[in-house]
């Protein structure tokens, strides 16, 4: 793993800070010395590929405050996922592994852990609402003794004040006629209210944390609408913090405090929603907002981005982007740190960081 170098933290609030330098800590939060609800650092996952391992996620450093929206962006096989099964701990051997780094929620080293005291945690403190929730739904289990499944585990409620604990639950997130859903099974719920139930089951014993992998992904415009309200709404409720992956930049508008764009296993670029929607300096990031339809042009030409997501066993050695990037040149094949470009806006591009770098 790299030596980051440090000096310029990224404060939340602060207008100043030694900018131009690689970042230890691409946080963008308010104060260091708070303990954030979730912190990686310097999180590497690794895959066995024919006998050798290759990381899917390389010296990743993310800080999740509570109450604040981080949302982790960009195209399939990035590595958005892997991150979240590595903070829940679901990234286990023979094939795959987290071989260094730290994972703290709330200041509590969950890297390492064994899966006994990972158990105690996983959709207690922490929660997950999955990507598909047809394929996470267990199918001959009634959706009620799902959810009530978690709150007789970790409250010790009996089955019936479980249940009674669902149902409320059911109405918090807007299922109509609860009481019988309850004994409902999963084929018997529209793809909305699956992720409804999801939604239930994750938030059911009020985590501290909630990481969601694309919740909105399989849903029609009206549904995703109303599940974004819904857990914008929860947020604010529950005080949650949440870290919300998605590719959908749409989404990222409605509902993030915060912004990293992830390329090939690297936070390539992050800062604040409007910061990074109103100047984009990483040439990835300005290419996933050039492949967005504008819906205010009569005639366009959508762009797309040339080439693929390298395979783990085919990285590049220096700038994982740069045999896709229009702006490549000579020192694209050296290691790229995230420098910082301003007091909450840091990037990984030593072409669009030159002048910063050097200033």
């Amino acid at each position: 793993m790299a030596t980051p170098v440090r000096g310029c933290r990224i404060p939340q609030r602060n207008t100043g800070g030694n900018c131009g330098q690689a970042v230890d800590e691409p946080s963008g939060s308010a104060a260091m010395t708070t303990t954030a609800a979730l912190e990686l650092i310097g999180l590497r996952t690794e895959f066995r590929i024919g006998g050798a391992w290759y990381p899917a996620v390389r010296d990743l450093s993310l800080r999740l405050e509570r109450n604040e929206t981080l949302a982790l962006v960009g195209e399939s096989g990035c590595g958005k996922s892997v991150t979240a099964l590595s903070v829940m701990g679901l990234v286990q051997p023979p094939f795959g592994r987290v071989a260094a780094g730290s994972i703290l929620l709330d200041g509590m080293e969950l890297a390492g852990a064994s899966e006994k005291a990972l158990e105690t945690i996983r959709g207690d403190r922490m929660a997950m609402i999955f990507q598909e929730p047809m394929t996470s739904l267990n199918p001959v289990m009634t959706v009620g003794d799902q959810v009530a499944e978690s709150l007789m585990i970790h409250r010790g409620l009996s089955r019936g004040e479980a249940l009674e604990r669902a149902r409320a639950l059911f109405e918090e997130v807007k299922i109509p006629s609860p009481a019988a859903r309850l004994r409902e099974y999963p084929h018997q719920f529209s793809g909305g209210m699956r992720q409804r139930v999801m939604i239930a089951m994750a938030l059911a014993c009020e985590p501290a944390v909630l990481l969601a992998d694309e919740p909105t992904t399989a849903l029609d415009v009206t549904i995703q609408a109303q599940v974004l309200g819904l857990l914008a709404d929860l947020r604010e409720r529950h005080g949650m913090a949440v870290l919300f992956i998605t590719h959908n930049l749409g989404v990222v508008a409605q509902i993030a405090d915060r912004v990293a764009v992830m390329y090939a296993g690297e936070i390539v670029e992050q800062g604040p929603v409007d910061v990074i929607f109103a100047d984009p300096r990483h040439p990835y990031t300005r290419a996933l907002f050039a492949a967005i339809p504008r819906l205010d042009q009569a005639e366009q030409e959508l762009s797309a981005i040339g080439g693929r997501v390298p395979p783990l066993d085919q990285m590049p050695e220096g700038c994982r982007f740069a045999p896709r990037c229009p702006l490549a040149q000579a020192g694209c094949e050296l290691p790229q740190p995230l420098v910082a470009l301003a007091a909450t806006h840091a990037a990984r591009c030593h072409v669009t960081t030159a002048a910063v770098m050097h200033a």
